[in-house]
């Protein structure tokens, strides 16, 4: 039986071959050789290899090298939400404690339930309610929509600890408007990008400034970063990506596509006697997409005046291919053959990327000079689907001949 589902396996699996990858990239190791080397891989790679990455290969002297696919950045975690405890006046002031979750933070997120302010919040920590405090910071919160400036209300925290924070509010806004606060935990890794398209300058099209970039399919995007012009110098804007596919027909016409939505926010002056920092400039994109296409950023001006964009850079978070190097020179790369499955290799399972892994770079890209077509690119059962009935058949006899014997015996 065994036997049979391993031939079975055979059949429906495809084996890496130098020959039928369609690219190749030089993996140059850097000096003294040994311990783990990571390297970033780029929007040529997403763009020529089959989807997820399956085809990923790494070679030397003809031998294939195990190695891990490493993203740079845990995905997002949703931030916890915590209400409020004991709100009310002190002071004079509007307070309110929270208990905050094990391990560490940086920055907390003030749902107030209000608009129209500008406001100064002090935060001091505490390990235990009621304990001793100690002053973190004085933060500036506000709400400017009556002046189309947006809102703020996120307060950038050293990194802490502390199990209660203690929150004391200069301002109009009053007990009942705090809702509660979202908690952004601290980072194992900080964030890595790489590009991937630059579009820009932007189009200014009657109300709207417009930019455009065209992107290979399953090439990663994760966050379009904005570079505006000085002026005007306080701004908040709503953005809009869309996509169309490059490829049409008849029966699949072209069609734009809403993708995702954001804002851009520029804020630096005093406003009612508190100073006020605050810039927003790149909107997160939450999917990539599955074929070739153009993407459309369209920036609503409304009726101010326009916002001018110098450049917008599409960048995807850094994905990494981290291996050992032992005592090779160099290494070659190849991908570009979709009938390849992912590899599955001890090394991905065993170890895990370095903090102090070198940072290795790409070669550039080129045609594999060896490379042939495989005899037919469809899957094997494709081609001969009679084996695989063959194959079945032959399972269902032996089953048949083992449970006869079986009842034979018992008889």
């Amino acid at each position: 039986m065994r036997t049979v589902a391993a031939l079975l396996l055979a059949f429906l699996v495809a084996s890496p071959e130098i020959r039928y990858f369609r690219y190749q990239r030089p993996v140059p190791i850097p000096t003294p050789k040994g311990g783990q080397a990571c390297m970033p891989l780029d929007a040529a790679v997403f763009a020529h290899a089959a989807p997820g990455l399956p085809d990923l290969r790494l070679y030397h002297e003809g031998a294939e090298v195990p190695y891990l696919l490493h993203q740079a950045t845990p995905p997002d975690q949703k931030p916890e939400t915590i209400p409020p405890l004991n709100a009310g006046v002190r002071s004079g002031q509007t307070a309110f404690d929270a208990q905050m979750p094990e391990g560490r933070y940086t920055s907390v997120d003030l749902a107030v339930a209000t608009k129209d302010f500008v406001a100064a919040v002090t935060v001091t920590g505490s390990q235990t309610q009621g304990g001793t405090e100690t002053r973190i910071g004085t933060y500036t919160i506000f709400d400017l929509t009556q002046q189309k400036l947006g809102r703020g209300t996120t307060l950038e925290l050293p990194e802490s600890d502390y199990r209660y924070l203690h929150f004391r509010i200069k301002s109009p806004i009053k007990a009942e408007n705090i809702q509660g606060i979202q908690v952004a935990r601290t980072q194992v890794q900080k964030p890595r990008f790489v590009q991937v398209a630059q579009a820009g300058p932007g189009i200014v099209n009657g109300k709207a400034t417009v930019l455009t970039a065209t992107i290979p399919a399953h090439v990663p995007v994760d966050r379009i970063v904005f570079a505006p012009s000085s002026q005007p110098a306080a701004f908040h804007r709503t953005v809009h990506v869309t996509t169309t596919p490059l490829k049409a027909s008849p029966d699949h016409p072209a069609r734009e596509a809403f993708l995702t939505e954001g804002s851009l926010l520029r804020v630096h002056g005093v406003h009612d006697g508190q100073r006020i920092d605050e810039e927003q400039l790149d909107v997160a994109i939450p999917s990539g997409i599955d074929e070739d296409a153009t993407w459309t950023i369209t920036i609503d001006n409304g009726d101010d005046a326009p916002l001018r964009i110098e450049s917008a850079r599409l960048e995807m978070v850094e994905r990494d291919v981290c291996f050992d190097t032992n005592a090779a020179a160099s290494m070659t790369l190849y991908y570009g053959d979709p009938a390849l499955s992912a590899p599955r290799y001890d090394y991905g399972t065993l170890t895990a990327a370095q903090t102090d892994a070198v940072a290795v770079a790409l070669g550039s890209e080129s045609p594999n000079p060896a490379y042939q077509a495989r005899p037919d690119d469809r899957p094997f059962t494709e081609q001969h689907p009679w084996l695989l009935w063959t194959a079945l058949c032959v399972v269902v006899v032996v089953l048949g001949g083992v449970t006869f014997r079986t009842v034979k015996k018992k008889a």
